[in-house]
């Protein structure tokens, strides 16, 4: 409990800065990149309506927030207009939507989905003017072999592409790269972004591309390197975090991280200047899973993950 308290009264600590640190940073590095510092609420343990968000962004500085699609859906067009009208007074904009696609169930299921789900969702992103959707593939199974899998996500994520590239929203595909994650399965699957890539190119639909993760990219021993290969449109949307200390790569757990610059595990100032070399232009969202952050009160944490993106934001160059 000590132990625990410590890590709390640190992280109340390190907020306590923030609030300056806003006048320095704040949007004086914008200028120098096109990607956007997004808030996702939801990611730092932050329970907020849609309203709420925005407010949250505007207060701690962040340039765009990814919204609840549903809470969206329900807006009246002159609500949404009015949301729009304010956002863009303070320059803030919509990040992405994330979703799971029940690529394994059955065809029956899988079509009603695209027929009501996602294209109930597509239809709203539309409305909002939004153009960034994503999902993650699971990566393993215990029933398809890899080249069953490969080819039913093939066909059913194209299928995905075409209803979102038919209301001009593009599709992000996230591999999950832990060791612990693909290797419980019978069979793995896709977890690097070399096997991402085949899965994309078999896909072959124009707005189809990464959700990038630098968790999944740390645990994947990818480097700077492997991010230039890639353009600004191939990454749809960005996550950050970083990894806990003195945990071996092979044993890191997928619910076990950090916010961005905690630890200094993951290279993180690699991966966002590669990232700001290949032109993004999208959100960049912390995605702390489990971490001590998540804890603490909702004013905390958005300070200190605020405080933490920008940080992160002043190491490009």
């Amino acid at each position: 409990m000590s132990e625990k308290r410590d890590r709390r009264e640190f992280l109340r600590r390190a907020s306590l800065p923030a609030a300056a640190a806003f006048l320095s940073l704040g949007r004086a590095d914008a200028a120098a990149r096109t990607m956007k510092m997004c808030l996702h609420t939801g990611n730092i343990g932050v329970k907020a309506n849609l309203r709420q968000q925005f407010e949250y962004a505007a207060k701690y500085g962040f340039e765009a927030y990814d919204p609840n699609v549903n809470e969206l859906a329900a807006l009246s067009d002159s609500d949404l207009k009015r949301l729009l009208d304010e956002m863009a007074a303070k320059n803030i904009v919509f990040g992405s939507v994330a979703q799971s696609v029940p690529v394994t169930q059955t065809e029956e299921k899988f079509s009603e989905w695209l027929k009501t789900s996602l294209t109930g969702w597509a239809r709203t992103l539309q409305r909002a003017g939004m153009t960034r959707f994503c999902t993650w593939i699971s990566p393993g199974d215990n029933r398809l072999t890899y080249l069953q899998n490969f080819r039913l996500h093939a066909k059913r994520l194209g299928e995905v592409a075409t209803v979102l590239g038919d209301h001009g929203i593009r599709f992000g595909l996230e591999y999950v790269g832990p060791r612990t994650s693909w290797s419980r399965s019978m069979y793995p699957f896709v977890h690097t972004m070399a096997s991402m890539k085949e899965l994309i190119a078999e896909i072959n639909k124009p707005n189809l591309g990464f959700l990038l993760d630098s968790w999944h990219w740390h645990n994947s021993q990818e480097t700077p390197e492997d991010i230039l290969t890639l353009t600004n449109k191939d990454i749809v949307a960005v996550h950050v975090n970083d990894a806990p200390k003195d945990v071996p790569l092979d044993q890191l757990r997928d619910g076990q991280r950090e916010i961005p610059l905690a630890t200094g595990v993951i290279n993180i100032s690699g991966f966002i200047n590669a990232l700001h070399k290949t032109g993004f232009d999208g959100p960049v969202a912390a995605e702390p899973l489990g971490a001590p952050v998540r804890n603490l009160p909702p004013e905390e944490a958005l300070a200190t993950v605020a405080d933490a993106m920008k940080r992160m934001m002043a190491l490009i160059q």
